[in-house]
């Protein structure tokens, strides 16, 4: 077999699911996520220094209405991890490239409607957030600036899809390292040295979002082979097209239930009062910080899991469950136990007012509890990417949502935040428990015939 052929048919047909290989995705996307926080602390830092209570409100503000924007379209990364790696398991490089533009195309056009949109979309965000006309100010200017890179950012995240896709974790780790490294460090040059305060901040957001996505493109079209480039006809086909708005449909429901979940969280805390809203926000980044490996093993499940089902191989699919599982439970439950003995710790470094520190100590073993009973959720969320079983996705993730608001409605009038934050423990268990029980006969289905492993 010449070279051109192995290149052709890298990563297509049968396959050996190790940890070496899980952790070659899961480590590398870990690392580019933990990078995430550390602009919003850099932005904080730079607003913080330019002397103003109002210009950290504001920036804070336009900062959340812009990444739960942001956050709603997630679901174009997803659709293409999954895509491409089920065309990478069939060794299908026409699809996958098809895929990317698809993709692509989609992201660019969103984000130039949220651009367009960015007034409208500023003035409903100040109506739900209703802050001061000062600090509504401060939100405005870094809000519409900040939607001048929806494309770019929209862009990035087909991007990582398709390396993701591909199994490329460390190309995905150096695409987040140059889009946060550009943000971070503009950010305090623009912000602070040259002096443009909050809108240098917003300014450096877009730099970043531009060069990821150029460097980003560079990389990835420079590796397609032009011998598998897929004719526009391709590209644009109309049933390959329904598929992919289909998908990304069900994922964005999906993705909107979650938020909603969060939001009503936040929402009942804050009737309990300001003391018990800023113990939850801390403890809520105990969560985060949880989430973040747990999304990184939940990208290897994509990836390995649309491999195997491009290669029709039920062997590599019942061993990337098992090991994805396995790694998501083991780091759960090690994270779990880290922050029950160190927790309280962790607590004094997020604040220094003594009251939150004690109420938040309250509830720490609800917070710490997440990272465990969030591993199964998380996990089965990469499986069910990867396999774009999104219809059942999505309906299993009402069905936990349900289970969510009953929980909310039983437990919060017994147990106040107690009960939140054991609903919301019970919601996480329930998304991973109900996807976990339609697992087998959708596999089944999927690999008829094929024995398991």
């Amino acid at each position: 077999m010449n070279a051109s052929a192995v290149g052709e048919n890298e990563g297509a047909g049968p396959f050996e699911v190790t940890h070496r290989l899980v952790l070659s995705i899961a480590i590398p996307m870990t690392l580019g996520f933990l990078t995430t926080p550390l602009i919003g602390l850099t932005d904080t830092a730079v607003a913080g220094r330019l002397g103003s209570a109002n210009a950290l409100a504001g920036m804070a503000v336009g900062a959340v209405l812009f990444d739960l924007l942001l956050g709603s379209f997630n679901f174009l990364r997803a659709s293409t991890t999954g895509l491409v790696a089920q065309a990478f398991g069939r060794g299908d490089r026409r699809e996958e490239q098809a895929v990317y533009w698809r993709s692509l195309i989609i992201a660019l056009c969103c984000g130039l409607a949220i651009a367009l949109l960015s007034p409208f979309l500023l003035s409903a965000g100040l109506f739900l957030m209703a802050p001061s006309p000062d600090v509504a100010a401060v939100t405005s200017t870094y809000f519409l600036i900040r939607a001048l890179a929806a494309p770019m950012a929209l862009g990035n995240y087909a991007l990582l899809g398709f390396v993701l896709g591909r199994g490329q974790g460390m190309t995905g780790l150096m695409l987040q390292a140059i889009i946060n490294g550009v943000n971070i460090v503009l950010s305090i040059v623009l912000g602070l040295w040259w002096g443009w305060g909050i809108a240098g901040i917003a300014w450096g957001a877009v730099i970043g979002e531009t060069t990821g996505m150029l460097a980003g493109l560079a990389l990835v079209v420079s590796r397609f082979d032009r011998a598998q480039r897929p004719a526009r006809a391709e590209i644009f086909e109309r049933e390959r097209l329904k598929a992919l708005f289909s998908l990304n449909r069900d994922i964005m429901i999906r993705t909107f239930v979650l938020i909603g979940a969060f939001a009503i969280m936040t929402r009942i805390g804050s009737s309990m009062g300001p003391l018990v809203l800023a113990a939850n926000a801390v403890l809520m980044n105990i969560f985060l910080v949880a989430g973040y490996y747990l999304d990184g093993l939940a990208n290897a499940a994509e990836q390995l899991v649309g491999r195997a089902f491009g290669a029709n191989f039920r062997p590599a699919f019942d061993r990337a469950v098992k090991l994805t599982l396995f790694w998501s439970f083991g780091l759960g439950i090690v994270t779990t136990l880290l922050f029950l003995v160190f927790g309280t710790d962790i607590i004094g470094l997020l604040t220094t007012t003594e009251s939150v520190r004690a109420e938040a100590a309250k509830y720490l073993p609800w917070a710490a509890l997440t990272a465990v009973t969030g591993a199964l959720a998380f996990q089965m969320d990469g499986v069910f990417i990867g396999a774009t079983w999104s219809g059942a996705m999505r309906n299993m993730m009402l069905a936990a949502f349900a289970g969510y608001l009953l929980a909310l409605a039983l437990f919060v009038p017994l147990l106040g935040n107690h009960g939140l934050w054991l609903a919301l423990n019970l919601f996480l268990a329930f998304r991973g428990l109900f996807l976990a029980l339609r697992l087998p006969a959708l596999a089944g289905r999927q690999f008829a015939g094929q024995s398991r492993v």
